[in-house]
């Protein structure tokens, strides 16, 4: 029978380990194509009596086939055997190779052909190349009502085009694939059973990354909590880009989008297993592992920053990331306009980074860490981001102070080096000195051997008014400062002193007025014997103005008293009248003791006036208890009236200067005590 039919049996039927690796891969393959090709040549022999004739050669395999069928349903074969009559040997550029020859093969002899999604879209993209009439748009029915339905087989069938391009890509088989999986991404999304207690894409970012120090493999770990994400992640990068095109097309927030990217640029550049792993399998076989695991993953890392946007986007991508990036690109060969683009992203995150984000070199034993790649491109960055005036300049002054603080431990660092980091940001956009004041300091403790200009140099970039309190009394101690600093730094600690003791008495003040002023809470109560005439206390108010008048009075009012020089004043001016007080009050006190006498015999108070009948040995008014004014003398009171007028109209300019409307009341107020 084997002879009859002329079949070679070791090329046809007896199948390679790899090809039958290949076949049986797909769980929807059983039986065996090649067998059921086989066994249908063998039927068909016996049934028509020809032999098979016709020898097609795809790859290293080939097929022993029957003339009719192939030219009946195959426009390519059709034209091949006018030519040539026995052997057809397909190009190299045939799609599908021998597992897509094979299905083809059933199909022509009129067998029922399976299709799964391991196999349609090379038997569709072989179909097309052999120009075989009906099994092409039976591939597409199977597409578009079973492949693009479920996210599984879409994901397959899209990982078996890339060796099918670009044919198919002309088929528009990797168009559809991309647009399914990227409309049940966002249906994912969207699903309202998200709301879980399993985190999804965006909370993943922002509670797990953000503020951290860079983890590729907590990454890896956040990223497997998504399916959908572990599986889009594990695409070529050329299918990757285009999904997430797709997603950003049909309305996907960029807080879903930029995690996405950040996952797959952490599994492909970032990872050191990835490198690792492809710098040991080396393809080319010379040797080069190195070399072409560094080539992929530039080629990623480019594609990764277009996709990436160009500025902040709201936090969606922790800052983190993007000095992992920069750190990664410094070691790979990229082009000047994706080095542009990449400096460019990261200094839009400057304001929302950490020191510990940061690149930092290794110390090498032959240069300095201030010349390393890596700080000369945190430099250039931030540099940039001053010239260019962005947002955040005080946190970005800030980061960089920092940031030398962690580098001015090097002792190979230069001083004038360190000054001109130091001299990247400007002396106003630092709205603290106290990070600088620690670089500087650090630095003077790691290198003693620094000489005295080259100290007074450096201290020169501090501005001890913008040192903290405590920074202040730490510089005042320092003895690794020079002695002019350290003058400044005592100066500004005796301002920070004085002005706390300012606030401070202006609460004293408030105390002070509300002792003066009747009515007012917690004032002096005078003694029952000496009742004090109800009278209107000062007030801001006038009721001759309105109130248009009222809210300006008010307005300069309180901007007289929120300036610092009013204060410092102001506490002066309190300690005096306190003394004045306190005179006065001694003074009441000793005239009551000294001047004593009997009272009248008729039980009568005394009178201001002399009696005319009385005489002179009597005219004496009788001592009264108490400490009221009242008890004493005629021009006792009036001394005493005219200190008291001095205490008031001290009290009336308190404020530097008042209304006109008050200086008229207290000089009413005046008037009446000279009229006592």
């Amino acid at each position: 029978m084997e002879k009859m039919i002329g079949l070679d049996m070791d090329t046809e039927v007896v199948m390679s380990p790899a090809a039958r690796a290949a076949v049986f891969s797909s769980p929807y393959s059983s039986p065996s194509t090649a067998f059921l090709l086989q066994r249908r040549v063998l039927t068909w022999a016996k049934e028509t009596g020809s032999p098979a004739a016709v020898r097609v050669r795809v790859a290293d395999r080939s097929f022993i086939l029957h003339k009719d069928p192939l030219a009946s349903r195959c426009g390519y074969f059709s034209q091949a055997m006018e030519e040539v009559s026995g052997d057809v040997e397909l190009p190299a550029s045939f799609p599908g190779g021998s597992e897509a020859f094979e299905v083809i093969g059933l199909f022509c002899y009129g067998d029922a052909v399976a299709l799964d999604p391991f196999n349609v879209a090379a038997v569709r993209c072989a179909a097309e190349f052999l120009d075989v009439a009906g099994l092409g748009a039976r591939c597409d029915l199977y597409i578009n009502q079973v492949v693009l339905q479920s996210w599984d087989d879409a994901l397959i069938v899209l990982q078996r085009c890339q060796p099918l391009l670009p044919v198919a890509e002309e088929l528009l088989i990797v168009s559809r694939c991309v647009e399914s999986l990227a409309f049940m991404a966002c249906m994912e999304i969207l699903d309202p059973e998200q709301s879980r207690d399993q985190p999804g894409v965006d909370d993943v970012t922002a509670r797990g990354l953000v503020g951290r120090r860079w983890d590729a493999e907590l990454v890896k770990e956040l990223a497997a909590h998504d399916l959908w994400i572990k599986d889009l992640i594990a695409l070529p990068f050329e299918f990757f880009k285009r999904i997430v095109q797709a997603l950003r097309r049909q309305g996907m927030k960029e807080k879903y989008v930029s995690p996405v990217v950040l996952f797959y640029a952490n599994k492909w550049v970032l990872s050191k297993k990835t490198h690792k792993f492809w710098a040991s399998t080396d393809e080319s076989g010379d040797g080069g592992g190195e070399t072409d695991a560094n080539r992929r993953a530039t080629e990623i890392l480019q594609g990764v920053v277009e996709l990436l946007p160009a500025e902040a986007s709201g936090g969606a991508v922790p800052a983190a990331f993007y000095f992992a990036l920069l750190s990664r690109s410094l070691t790979l060969q990229l082009t000047e306009e994706t080095q542009k683009r990449l400096r460019g992203q990261v200094a839009s995150h400057l304001q929302f980074a950490c020191a510990d984000d940061l690149p930092l070199p290794e110390q090498e034993a032959d240069r300095s860490i201030a010349d390393s790649p890596e700080v000369i491109a945190m430099e250039s960055i931030v540099s940039n981001h001053v010239a260019m005036q962005r947002q955040g300049a005080e946190a970005v002054a800030d980061l960089w102070d920092r940031y030398l603080v962690q580098i001015v431990g090097d002792p190979k660092l230069r001083p004038e080096r360190l000054a001109e980091l130091i001299g990247v940001i400007s002396a106003g956009d630092r709205k603290t000195h106290d990070h600088l004041y620690e670089a500087i300091n650090t630095y003077l403790l790691e290198h003693p051997g620094v000489s005295g200009d080259e100290k007074a140099s450096l201290c020169g970039n501090i501005e001890c008014r913008k040192l903290s309190h405590e920074a202040c009394i730490q510089a005042v101690q320092n003895e690794r400062m020079p002695l002019r600093f350290i003058v400044q730094a005592l100066f500004v600690q005796q301002m920070h002193t004085h002005r706390v003791f300012a606030e401070r008495s202006d609460s004293f003040r408030y105390m002070l007025s509300g002792e003066l002023i009747p009515g007012v809470a917690g004032a002096y109560t005078p003694s029952p014997g000496c009742p004090v005439p109800t009278s209107q206390p000062l007030s801001t108010t006038s009721p001759y103005t309105d109130a248009h008048t009222t809210v300006a009075m008010d307005g300069k009012l309180r901007a007289r008293d929120d300036d610092a020089s009013d204060y410092e004043t102001a506490s002066f001016r309190i300690q005096a009248l306190e003394q004045e007080i306190i005179s006065l009050k001694k003074t009441l006190q000793r005239h009551n003791t000294v001047k004593g006498g009997s009272v009248r015999k008729d039980g009568k108070e005394p009178s201001f006036r002399a009696d005319a009948a009385a005489p002179a040995a009597v005219r004496r008014r009788a001592p009264v208890s108490g400490s009221c004014i009242g008890s004493m003398r005629w021009g006792s009171q009036r001394r005493c009236a005219s200190r008291i007028l001095r205490v008031f109209t001290r009290l009336a300019v308190f404020g530097r200067s008042r209304s006109r409307g008050k200086q008229s009341k207290c000089r009413a107020a005046a008037e009446q005590l000279s009229c006592l």
